[in-house]
């Protein structure tokens, strides 16, 4: 770990991002450019305390999953993150075209979004990243480790992950779900997260099983959805996928039509939050 490094690595980013660049308003007049660190720790989820002796060159080794978060935090490109985990003692994450470090295009467009649930996929169906409004009516997708952070494997294994559509519904998003990771599973091959993924399915899900049969692979760039949720009832959205060069994630964005019962539900989750409904 070369502390001197690290602490001036973490300056210089946090000095050249603005509070609009990562969701923040930019509120009263700034003494110092860019982020302040109380607002990168609390991005990351660490103490200010902590951070501050990262950026002094006095704090102890950053996990894995520190500089994970640091790397989304100040909106690293791959080759940052990479540098980052070198200068941290760490080997850099594997690259594959399942990487689950969000994409800083990606990210940008999520810090804009407040008032629309959005949500950044990967091309496994893992949340890697999502907005108040998305857990909201989702709940907190990002808790899930191992298999479970794929929504295709909690799909097939999990009946509460089909709670928030309707039964009619099922079939076709049962069909959607193993499209994709068809596809996915044909650009990283059987030895990939994603080949690991089917064998699972297969083993435990026998309508998994008859679909994978089918040989059917597609990616939706939109669709329009129900969805259920427990206070506020149905709420009809339409959906637009944006994704990345490589097609390896996707940002995720549901709207309503103006002056909708829809948009009116948004906005009275907006208001409410998460902690009543999905605690």
């Amino acid at each position: 770990m070369d502390r001197q490094q690290l602490a001036d690595f973490l300056r210089h980013r946090r000095e050249e991002l603005r509070p609009e660049d990562v969701g923040l308003r930019e509120g009263a007049r700034r003494r110092v450019p860019g982020l302040r660190r109380e607002e990168v720790a609390e991005l990351t989820g660490m103490s200010a305390d902590y951070y501050t002796r990262l950026e002094q060159g006095r704090g102890p080794q950053p996990s894995a999953q520190m500089l994970s978060a640091l790397a989304r935090a100040l909106r690293l490109t791959a080759d940052e993150r990479d540098h980052l985990y070198r200068i941290s003692g760490h080997h850099p994450p594997h690259r594959t075209p399942v990487d689950t470090h969000v994409a800083p295009a990606l990210q940008r467009v999520l810090d804009r979004l407040d008032d629309t649930p959005a949500l950044v996929l990967s091309n496994l169906a893992e949340t890697l990243v999502q907005n108040r409004l998305a857990a909201a009516i989702f709940g907190d997708h990002t808790r899930h480790t191992g298999l479970a952070r794929s929504g295709v494997y909690r799909w097939f294994t999990d009946a509460a992950e089909r709670d928030v559509y309707p039964v009619a519904d099922h079939a076709r998003q049962s069909r959607a779900h193993v499209a994709g990771l068809r596809l996915a599973y044909g650009v990283t091959g059987a030895g990939s997260r994603a080949g690991e993924l089917v064998r699972a399915l297969l083993a435990r899900s026998p309508e998994f099983a008859e679909l994978w049969d089918r040989h059917e692979v597609a990616q939706r760039f939109e669709d329009h959805k129900i969805l259920l949720h427990p206070e506020v009832g149905e709420i009809e959205l339409d959906c637009q996928a944006l994704f990345t060069e490589d097609q390896s994630q996707c940002l995720l964005v549901l709207t309503a039509a103006p002056r909708t019962e829809a948009a009116e539900k948004l906005a009275l989750l907006r208001v409410l939050g998460s902690e009543q409904f999905t605690s």
